[in-house]
C-alpha cells in the first residue's frame, strides 16, 4: 500500500558529531595530516592585542576560506549557508550542531581591511609547501612551469584605450655588454650610446578591472583576462609557486625570478626544467645554462615566407664563424646589432647566378642574410636537450603534471573565472586554491601511507 508520510520530525535525539561525519571523509584526512597552527602565529601581527571586540579564531577564519576553495564554493554568502546545514563542514571547523556560523561578511572584511596590503596567504601556500617537503613529497629537483587564462570579472566590451610605456627588458645590461664584446671580437667599433627612447604601446583598459590585461593569443579566447603563472614539482605533482599577472604579459617574463625564489625560498636544488613553447626565449635558454638547469623547451615552429628556404637549410660553421647555403655559398659575418644578433649576408655577385636564387631570398640586391643571436648557442643547447632520450621522455611528463593541476584547479577549485577584480584579490583565489590542492593531495597520500603500513 502506497502511504506519504508528511509529519514533520518533532523526536530529539542524542547524537554526537563526531559519530555522524564519515570516517573515510576527506576534511577528515585533512584535519589530520594538516597543521594549522601556524596560522595563529602568522597573524598574530595583525590583531591588536588589548582592544576591540573577541575575534573569530584566525584558524576558523582560513578554514571556513580553505573550504570555500576545496569545493569550489564561489559565494562567501552561499559558504555560510553551507557551512549551517553541511555536518562535515561544522566538523572541520570544530563548530557543533547548535553553535553559530560566523557570518560571510567576517571574511569579506578581514580580506579588505585586515589583511590588505599583506603577505599572509603568500605566507600560508608556502607553509604548506614546506610541510610537503618535511612529508618528502616534494624533491626540488625537477620542475614544470606553464601559465592558464583565468577570466577576468569584467566586460570586454567596456573598457579604454591607454598609452602606456614598453616593458624593460631585465637581460638588458647584459645583452649591451654582450652586443659590446661581441663587436670587439670581431674587430667593429663600438656601437654609439643611444638616447634612451621611451617607446609606448597602445593598450586597452577594463573599467571594471583595470589590473587585468586584454588578452589576444591564437587558440585562446580574446578579452581580460588574468594569468596564473603556476609551477609543479614531479615527484608528487604538489604546487610549488603560483604568481598571477595581467592576460598580456608574456609567459617568460616572471620565469626566471620566480624559479630563483624557489630555490631560495624552499632550498631547491634544480637540476631540470620542462616548459612549453612559450617560454623558448633566449635570455631563458641562456638564464637557464648559466644556471646549469637541464632545460627541455618545446619547439616553435616558424614559418618562412612562401617558396623560400627555411633557416635550418643553412648550416652554421662555428670555426669560420660564416653559414653556408643549399648551394654551398658562404654566407660571411658583417656586423652585430644592437638587438644582439649577428649578420651573415652572401656575396651577391655569386647568388646572380646562383640557379637556387628565387628559392633563397627575393631582395633586390640578390644577397641572402642569416642572423644569428650572440647566445643563440644557450638556443641550440636547449634544443639538443630537447632531442635527447632524457629529454623526451621528461617532456611526456608535462601533460601529466602541470596541465592536470591546472585542470584540477579549474573543474574541481572554481578557478576558471576570476571571483573578485584586482590583482591582490586574484592572487589570493591562485594561491588559496593552489593551497587547497596540495593541501588534499598531501592528506590522501599520507593517509595511504598510512594504512599500508
Amino acid at each position: 500500500m502506497l502511504r506519504a508520510k508528511r509529519e514533520k520530525q518533532q523526536a530529539y535525539e542524542f547524537v554526537s558529531i563526531e559519530d555522524l561525519v564519515p570516517q573515510d571523509h576527506l576534511l577528515r584526512k585533512v584535519d589530520k595530516y594538516i597543521d594549522f597552527s601556524f596560522i595563529d602565529e602568522k597573524v598574530r601581527p595583525l590583531y591588536c592585542v588589548d582592544n576591540g571586540r573577541p575575534a573569530v579564531d584566525p584558524i576558523v577564519l582560513f578554514k571556513m576560506i580553505f573550504l570555500g576553495y576545496f569545493y569550489g564554493i564561489r559565494s562567501e554568502r552561499q559558504l555560510e549557508r553551507e557551512i549551517q546545514t553541511n555536518l562535515a563542514y561544522r566538523w572541520f571547523l570544530g563548530l557543533g550542531l547548535t553553535d553559530k556560523v560566523p557570518d560571510y561578511t567576517t571574511i569579506s572584511w578581514n580580506r579588505r581591511t585586515r589583511f590588505k596590503d599583506t603577505t599572509i596567504f603568500q605566507d600560508i601556500f608556502d607553509e604548506i609547501v614546506l610541510q610537503a617537503i618535511s612529508h618528502r613529497m616534494v624533491g626540488g629537483r625537477v620542475l614544470v612551469t606553464d601559465s592558464t587564462h583565468v577570466k577576468a570579472n569584467a566586460n570586454k566590451h567596456h573598457y579604454t584605450k591607454q598609452q602606456v610605456l614598453k616593458n624593460t627588458k631585465d637581460y638588458m645590461d647584459e645583452l649591451n655588454a654582450a652586443v659590446a664584446e661581441d663587436r670587439k671580437e670581431h674587430g667593429k667599433k663600438p656601437l654609439k650610446i643611444r638616447e634612451e627612447v621611451n617607446e609606448e604601446n597602445e593598450i586597452k583598459v577594463s573599467k571594471t578591472d583595470p589590473d587585468s590585461g586584454y588578452m589576444i593569443r591564437d587558440g585562446k579566447p580574446e578579452g581580460f583576462f588574468y594569468l596564473d603563472h603556476r609551477t609543479v614539482d614531479m615527484k608528487y605533482n604538489l604546487i610549488t609557486d603560483v604568481h598571477v599577472t595581467p592576460g598580456n604579459v608574456h609567459d617568460s617574463v616572471p620565469y626566471l625570478s620566480r624559479l630563483d625564489r624557489q630555490q631560495i625560498r624552499f632550498g631547491f636544488k634544480v637540476e631540470a626544467v620542462a616548459l612549453d613553447f612559450g617560454y623558448l626565449t633566449t635570455p631563458i635558454c641562456r638564464g637557464l645554462q648559466r644556471r646549469e638547469i637541464f632545460a627541455v623547451i618545446a619547439h616553435r615552429r616558424f614559418h618562412p615566407n612562401q617558396g623560400l628556404f627555411p633557416k635550418w637549410k643553412f648550416t652554421f660553421d662555428a670555426e669560420r664563424n660564416l653559414y653556408v647555403c643549399p648551394a654551398s655559398h658562404e654566407l660571411k659575418y658583417r656586423t652585430t646589432d644592437r638587438k644582439g644578433y649577428r649578420q651573415y649576408a652572401s656575396d651577391s655577385e655569386h647568388c646572380k647566378t646562383c640557379p637556387l636564387l628565387n628559392e633563397c631570398t627575393h631582395s633586390r640586391n640578390h644577397r641572402k642574410v642569416v642572423t644569428r643571436h650572440v647566445w643563440e648557442d644557450s638556443k641550440e643547447w636547449v634544443r639538443s636537450n630537447r632531442l635527447s632520450r632524457s629529454g623526451k621522455q621528461l617532456y611526456r611528463k608535462r601533460k601529466e603534471t602541470i596541465e592536470r593541476s591546472f585542470a584540477d584547479a579549474k573543474e574541481l577549485h572554481g578557478f576558471r573565472y576570476c571571483r573578485l577584480r584586482g590583482l591582490p584579490n586574484v592572487s589570493e583565489q591562485a594561491l588559496m586554491t593552489a593551497a587547497v590542492q596540495n593541501m588534499k593531495k598531501m592528506a590522501i597520500h599520507l593517509d595511504r601511507l598510512e594504512k599500508r603500513g
